[in-house]
């Protein structure tokens, strides 16, 4: 019985130690990549991850703007539930989200989702300095997802999504699949999960070049602690990537230590019920990246909180992705399955 129970909880450690040796070979190749494109893609969508630190794939919860995170969260969302999220990311600058999912059959679990960055309006000039009008930035993207219930421990889920820019005269657009993996036991309340994002590429392009699209590959844990009511989320960004030619700095060179402990984001809940939940949550990266650019007020810090009930979620995070502004992000979600 102890082998068999060893067997089940290492298995996601052997398979993320695995990802993280691939993951680092496809760094050496890819290292090239200073730029990427539709990098609002990484923004947050969801008020829970938000408060954790903004990066949460591994939280099952029955919370659909965590999906568009991790696909395979799907299947634990209830039927038939909507929902919204809004935040306000810098000074004239907002963005949002809309998902809806619903179950098909006994194990799948199918959903449409949009997301959208709009930036107020920008004068049009002429390289002489002369106005001519005013355009409108906006990024959307919209996608389907489908999950499926693999066994009784694990899931998988997939979204195909499509992305679109438009700056003035320039626009762009790209084809995307994102890639989850679930494993969750319910009797520890544990869970471990794989994510891979924005895996694809460009159909139209700015200007004559190619560019590429911010692809990510995750790995997560969270795991309650016994009888306390808390909850502990660790979360491993960014595994493509293991130079400092992706990091912003004034000049001095990111050690390798920083490097490392950069790829982390940690969250905590405290769980007083289960229709209440208070997160703090700290990315170790932001936190690097906002103080090289002369910030330190709260730096890779966030929280927030939430409340479940029957039919209706709702939640908030504080957050600051500028030096200039924090953020403040809510979510609100609706089902509309009725009580048999």
């Amino acid at each position: 019985m102890k082998i068999k129970i060893y067997t089940r909880r290492f298995l996601p450690l052997l398979l993320a130690t695995s990802i993280i040796m691939v993951s680092g070979r496809w760094s050496m190749v890819n290292a090239q990549e200073s730029g990427t494109v539709f990098n609002f893609l990484n923004l947050p969508v969801s008020a829970h991850s938000t408060a954790l630190g903004g990066k949460l794939i591994s939280l099952v919860e029955d919370d659909i703007s965590l999906a568009m995170q991790n696909p395979a969260l799907l299947t634990g969302v209830s039927d038939k539930t909507i929902g919204f999220s809004f935040m306000n990311y810098m000074q004239g600058c907002n963005t949002g989200a809309a998902a809806y999912g619903q179950q098909v059959g006994a194990r799948g679990n199918w959903g449409v989702q949009a997301q959208f960055v709009g930036y107020g309006s920008t004068k049009e000039t002429l390289v002489s300095g002369e106005i001519v009008g005013e355009f409108k930035p906006l990024d959307l993207c919209i996608g389907g997802q489908y999950s499926h219930l693999l066994s009784a421990r694990w899931a998988g889920g997939v979204t195909a999504k499509f992305i679109y820019s438009h700056y003035g005269p320039y626009t762009s657009c790209a084809l995307a699949t994102d890639l989850g993996l679930n494993y969750f036991d319910e009797a520890t309340d544990f869970s471990f999960s794989i994510a891979a994002r924005n895996l694809g590429g460009q159909i139209k392009r700015f200007g004559n070049t190619r560019d590429p699209l911010p692809i990510d590959l995750e790995i997560g844990i969270t795991q309650s602690l016994g009888h306390a009511p808390i909850r502990i989320s660790v979360t491993m960004v960014d595994m493509t990537r293991w130079t400092s030619d992706y990091y912003f700095t004034t000049g001095d060179e990111v050690k390798p230590g920083s490097i490392f402990i950069n790829h982390f984001v940690l969250g905590a809940e405290f769980l007083p019920s289960n229709k209440f939940y208070i997160g703090l949550g700290y990315n170790f990266r932001r936190a690097y990246e906002m103080k090289a650019a002369g910030s330190s007020h709260a730096a890779g810090l966030s929280f927030g909180g939430g409340v479940n009930l029957k039919r209706i979620k709702f939640g908030f995070a504080y957050a600051k992705y500028h030096v200039s502004a924090p953020t403040l992000t809510f979510t609100l979600a609706y089902n509309f399955q009725k009580d048999k």
